[in-house]
């Protein structure tokens, strides 16, 4: 079956968009987003979020998953059974740790968001684990403008 294309713009942002965006980073996020780092479990503020929205790249603000999708898996971090667009991620094989994981990373400008396993919910049995600090929400009644200034506005 073909697939629709994004309608965002998923071009990497420029180096120095890039950096402009990653100055309002707090150590945390940018230890996370850019050093693929983890946060503790049952730590994050997203974790509990039970308002309707999208959850966007803390970065660059590129919906990744929303709200409809977001279920409670018990392991202390933000988990989705699907993302809002399948161009808006990244997978990398992860071999760190002693384990092999499948790392997830934002389709756009590539920061690190977690790890998808295959333990999820139905209908598509995955589990994509995702960092509170990796993310930012966006309520469903609410227009956020794109930090890039590609002119895009949304959601949704």
């Amino acid at each position: 079956m073909a697939q629709t294309p994004s309608p965002y713009d998923l071009s990497p942002p420029e180096p120095q968009q890039l950096a402009r965006l990653a100055a309002g980073l707090s150590d945390e996020e940018r230890r996370i987003l850019l050093n693929q780092g983890t946060e503790p479990p049952f730590c994050g503020g997203l974790l509990d979020n039970k308002q309707e929205g999208n959850y966007l790249c803390r970065l660059c603000a590129l919906p990744l998953f929303s709200s409809a999708c977001k279920f409670e898996s018990g392991t202390g971090w933000p988990s989705f059974y699907v993302p809002y667009h399948p161009d808006h991620i990244r997978e990398l094989i992860d071999t760190g740790h002693g384990m092999r994981r499948v790392e997830i990373r934002c389709g756009r400008c590539d920061s690190h968001m977690g790890h998808v396993f295959p333990d999820g919910p139905a209908p598509t049995g995955l589990r994509y684990c995702l960092n509170s600090a990796s993310l930012s929400f966006c309520p469903s009644n609410e227009e956020k403008p794109d930090p890039l200034n590609r002119g895009e506005t949304g959601f949704l």
